[in-house]
């Protein structure tokens, strides 16, 4: 059993700082990269992106990236760990293999997670009398079922360890918790046993402190923002992690950012419910336990982790097709630049009702007013607003109605207020709205996967 081990943050969603993952394997000692890319949406998009390509449906930054790291990870014995392999991860394998193969690599073992995509499942779910009923409203998925994008089971840790136990340097995964990929080596690196809580629910936190990237290493941070170092050149946090559960979150000496008590405990109280009761299906990790010591120069430690049993249900994120939406913009100067927007929104508004044009929700926002804080914005002096952006966003079941409502922008240029321009990139065009339906399953019925590619 080893000491301790560094298992480093590369990614906090798909679309993050990507040079984040070769700053961690070369800027300093780490054993493990685990990167997140996954978030509700992201599946629905990579379940359309393989509709139209067998071949894909993982995030394609991968191959380029390994280009770039799997030298270096080969070297130095590092092995990587992600759930980027979205709704094809066999895909995503094959890419890596390519990769390889291009670079002269030889030996290398790939460990792929599959079971959780049950999308083609739903009529033999439902039979066996799991409804898959909405998290918050209670309804059947029967009610929705024709318009299912994806549909996929949140596993956690345990088929990541079995990856590792047979052998693998590269693990794959599927809809894989973002707190596993962080706790998988703990358990497989220091033989925590599965019904140990403590020692489960102390990886299961630091999972969620680095499952945001530099979320917790300075960036987005609430504090003293404005004192942090060289964000232009961030380090991502680094979970060193030792057998008895007690965990030193830091970042690499000569990178950015900052690990303190302020960043660690912002990111701690990160999307939770009841801090007493953290779900996952690993365990139940008790948030008010957490105990939190600042060593200063960029370490705390994180340590006095409670947990209990976890549940006998997987969480199921389904996607689904919900209508369609689109959004029209356009910038008002001053002078009283925000009453020349709000006429324009009331002239807008009256148009579209002329029309008769069915619409579920009809949302404006003044950007230099009230976008970020809505009926919370304090009334401001025209007289000292230089301009305001005029956002209108329009959903419907209606495809006519959307693309209607995109063909009524324009007109306000010559036909509304003055003083306005940024109308650019022609008339809004309607997009479909993937909406969101959380479910449970009993874990009865879903079976992980696990297969090992050699190279």
């Amino acid at each position: 059993m080893k000491e301790k081990i560094r298992i480093a943050s590369g990614q906090g969603f798909w679309g993050d700082l990507i040079e984040a993952p070769y700053w961690q394997v070369t800027k300093g000692p780490v054993d493990y990269l685990v990167m997140d890319y996954l978030a509700e949406v992201t599946m629905s998009i990579l379940q359309k992106q393989k509709n139209k390509n067998p071949d894909l449906g993982y995030a394609r930054d991968i191959p380029e990236l390994m280009k770039k790291i799997l030298p270096i990870c080969k070297e130095k014995g590092i092995k990587v760990i992600t759930n980027g392999g979205g709704v094809n991860p066999t895909a995503c394998a094959d890419a890596i293999i390519k990769v390889a193969e291009s670079l002269g690599i030889k030996n290398l073992k790939i460990g792929v997670v599959l079971g959780d995509d049950i999308k083609d499942r739903i009529d033999e779910i439902i039979s066996s009398g799991c409804e898959l009923n909405n998290m918050d409203t209670g309804e059947s998925v029967k009610t929705v079922k024709d318009k299912i994008l994806s549909a996929n089971v949140y596993f956690g840790a345990f088929p990541i360890v079995e990856a590792l136990e047979k052998g693998a340097e590269i693990v794959i995964t599927g809809r894989t918790t973002d707190t596993g990929l962080t706790l998988a080596p703990m358990i497989y690196e220091f033989d925590w046993g599965k019904e140990n809580y403590d020692l489960i629910s102390a990886g299961t936190v630091a999972g969620h402190i680095l499952e945001c990237g530099a979320q917790s290493s300075g960036g987005n941070f609430l504090g003293d923002w404005q004192s942090i170092e060289n964000m232009a050149e961030i380090g991502f946090p680094i979970a060193e992690a030792y057998p008895n559960g007690e965990v030193i979150i830091t970042k690499h000496d000569n990178t950015g950012g900052l690990v303190s008590f302020a960043t660690i405990a912002e990111q701690l109280v990160y999307e939770i419910g009841d801090p007493k009761t953290y779900i996952t299906p690993d365990c139940i990790a008790d948030f008010t336990s957490i105990k939190l010591d600042d060593l200063g120069n960029n370490r705390v430690k994180v340590f006095g982790v409670k947990g209990k049993p976890e549940t006998e249900f997987y969480k199921v994120s389904c996607s689904y097709s919900d209508g369609y939406s689109a959004v029209g913009s356009l910038t008002y100067s001053w002078p009283q630049a925000l009453s020349k927007a709000k006429a324009a929104d009331k002239i807008l508004r009256k148009r579209l009702e002329n029309l008769n044009l069915k619409f579920d929700e009809i949302r404006t926002e003044f950007i230099g007013y009230n976008a970020t804080q809505g009926p919370l914005s304090t009334e401001l002096d025209e007289d000292k607003i230089n301009e305001i952006m005029l956002r209108v966003a329009v959903r419907s079941k209606d495809y006519y109605s959307v693309e209607r409502f995109g063909k009524e922008i324009a007109p306000l240029i010559l036909t509304g207020p003055p003083g306005v321009t940024g109308f650019a990139g022609g008339r809004p065009k309607p997009s479909e709205v993937v909406a969101y339906w959380p479910a449970l399953i009993p874990k009865k019925l879903v079976q992980p996967v696990v297969k090992l590619y050699e190279l």
